[in-house]
């Protein structure tokens, strides 16, 4: 919807049957639960039929109510405190059926990322690492796993990877004051969007460097500056943000990377495997080694 949902709402109040200003004033003032009811429970707890919360979905000009409740999903994400997501969560699963849910709601993630990722924007995001000149990478609060593993074995694959770490802002410019039209910066953040990554992603574009951003919707403040829009759908599981689809779309982002310099990719590792094996980086499995001792299976 182009218009914000709440001033929609609020714009039609005076013309809205009974039945429809109920479910709006609950909307406006319980916004953080309706957002991940259903239309019967959202019916049931304002003392409405079903039929009726559809009908009033339909009234704002939505398609339908899980239309307006993705809508409304949206908006809400990025105002829920921590305290609102537990009180959410706790409304949406029990401890019987956390397991099964949450686990079920990433594969859904997964399935949803893929439908929404634009493919040009994904080869054009592989383009722009594989040219760039450094890359730098951004990601605060929960986004800085993600960023520190796409950060890992971007290293591997390229001399000049620098990893931006979540600091004040005069450190945060520092590290970055270098960045140029020959770099590329990796910007990765989820509702609640986070002001670093939002200003480092605006330093960069001003200084001409190509900005990729790993965000969730068109309507994120990454969106307006990326060079490349590469979206995951990111969700709550509780307090903790859910960020599996995330981090399977950068796994996919690393493969098409290492697909496209397959060579480059396999001397470098050939090099790794050597010094893993020189300075013992892994521990062996006990079982093989009984084997190589032995020289037959135990």
């Amino acid at each position: 919807m182009s218009k914000d949902l709440f001033t929609m709402i609020k714009q039609k109040m005076p013309e809205l049957s009974k039945g429809h200003k109920l479910i709006a004033g609950y909307i406006l003032s319980q916004y953080d639960k309706a957002a991940f009811m259903t239309a019967q429970k959202l019916g049931k707890t304002v003392g409405v039929s079903e039929s009726t919360v559809v009908r009033f979905a339909s009234e704002l000009g939505f398609e339908g109510y899980p239309q307006l409740q993705r809508t409304l999903q949206d908006l809400m994400r990025n105002k829920l405190t921590a305290v609102q997501r537990i009180e959410v969560s706790s409304g949406r699963m029990n401890s019987d059926d956390v397991l099964e849910r949450v686990l079920n709601q990433d594969i859904e993630r997964i399935r949803a990322t893929l439908a929404v990722t634009n493919k040009e924007d994904f080869n054009k995001a592989v383009d722009l690492i594989l040219s760039s000149n450094t890359i730098y990478i951004m990601g605060t609060r929960s986004s800085a796993a993600i960023a520190s593993f796409m950060s890992y074995y971007l290293s591997l694959l390229f001399p000049h990877v620098k990893l931006v770490p979540s600091t004040t802002s005069s450190e945060l410019f520092e590290k970055i004051m270098r960045i140029d039209s020959r770099d590329v910066m990796i910007g990765i953040s989820f509702p609640r969007y986070s002001n670093q990554t939002v200003k480092a992603l605006t330093y960069a574009k001003s200084k001409g460097a190509n900005v990729i951003a790993i965000t969730d919707s068109t309507s994120s403040p990454l969106a307006a500056r990326a060079d490349a829009l590469l979206l995951a759908k990111s969700d709550m599981a509780s307090f903790a943000d859910s960020l599996v689809a995330p981090l399977s779309l950068v796994n996919a982002l690393i493969a098409a990377i290492s697909i496209r310099n397959v060579d480059i990719v396999t001397a470098t590792f050939e090099k790794l495997e050597k010094i893993w094996e020189d300075f013992d980086v892994y521990a062996k499995n006990p079982e093989h080694s009984e084997e190589g001792e032995n020289g037959e299976e135990q």
